[in-house]
């Protein structure tokens, strides 16, 4: 068995684990293993020139985020690229719905995720009425012939939901209103979400039933966990785009250069302050 195999075995043994909670050096050790197999990934994804599109969608607070952050920490944002569209402008209303998230779809040699996608008809502007239902079901009928296109076109799509429970939820958007490093993710349509929770639920087994298809299905992640949730769904993505090493040359750094008189100049620069920090 290769290292890279082993590797991401290993890495799959810890994220299957017993159902206990993870240590942080477990799931540091598991998520530098995957780390390694997402470089790879890029590479081959680079080397072949392949187009892979990656979809999140979910509840707010189901750690979106925190996946995307996981998968993407490691590799190139030039290969990786994430898509976080901000509300429609008025001229993007007038558009075909699908026309602003066309230009983001990736080329050879990229992998596009998106944070949120095409699906917010499906869920929040549905249930908080930023379309009509006419719309709404209008959407779901024009999906699956507009993915299979995609596909067609040669683009590898995964579509994934993250399932997080009420009571996870709750605490989830409590840890932000008093933590000033999350205070951003609380919006005031957050809190509106937030009491809607079965509205979601129906508008997603509508989407479901209308979107899981055999050429683009649904894939279901349980997110309460925030460390197995990342550890499995970076696995499973893995699993799902056949990839091998990229032939690459072996590394060897040229000798440096002589100074030949050179210097360095008696110039005032203004250094950044180097302060006293804890050390534990």
């Amino acid at each position: 068995m290769g290292a890279t195999k082993k590797a991401r075995q290993s890495a799959e043994e810890t994220a299957e684990g017993s159902g206990d909670k993870l240590s942080t050096k477990e799931y540091e050790r598991a998520l530098a293993r995957l780390h390694v197999e997402l470089v790879r990934l890029q590479q081959w994804v680079v080397y072949k020139g392949l187009k892979v599109c990656i979809a999140f969608e979910g509840r707010d607070g189901a750690g979106k985020g925190g996946v995307i952050k996981a998968i993407t920490e490691r590799v190139s944002p030039r290969v990786f690229r994430v898509v976080a569209l901000p509300s429609p402008t008025e001229r993007e209303k007038s558009q075909m719905y699908f026309q602003r998230y066309m230009p983001h779809l990736p080329a050879a040699g990229e992998i596009v995720i998106f944070d949120r996608s095409w699906y917010n008809r499906a869920g929040v502007e549905r249930v908080m009425g930023f379309c009509t239902e006419d719309q709404a079901k209008r959407f779901l009928v024009l999906v699956p012939p507009v993915e299979r296109a995609i596909i067609e076109s040669g683009i590898i799509l995964l579509k994934y939901w993250l399932e997080v429970s009420e009571k996870e939820q709750t605490n989830r958007l409590e840890s932000r209103k008093d933590d000033g490093r999350k205070i951003w993710k609380l919006s005031p349509m957050d809190l509106k979400s937030y009491s809607r929770w079965y509205d979601y639920s129906r508008a997603r087994d509508e989407m479901f039933k209308a979107t899981d298809t055999p050429w683009a299905p649904w894939h279901v992640l349980r997110s309460d966990d925030k460390r197995r949730a990342r550890l499995n769904l970076i696995t499973h993505m893995l699993k799902q785009i056949p990839y091998e090493d990229a032939p690459r040359e072996k590394v060897k750094f040229p000798d440096r250069q002589k100074p030949h008189g050179y210097k360095e100049p008696d110039y005032p620069y203004k250094f950044v302050p180097e302060l006293t920090w804890p050390s534990g």
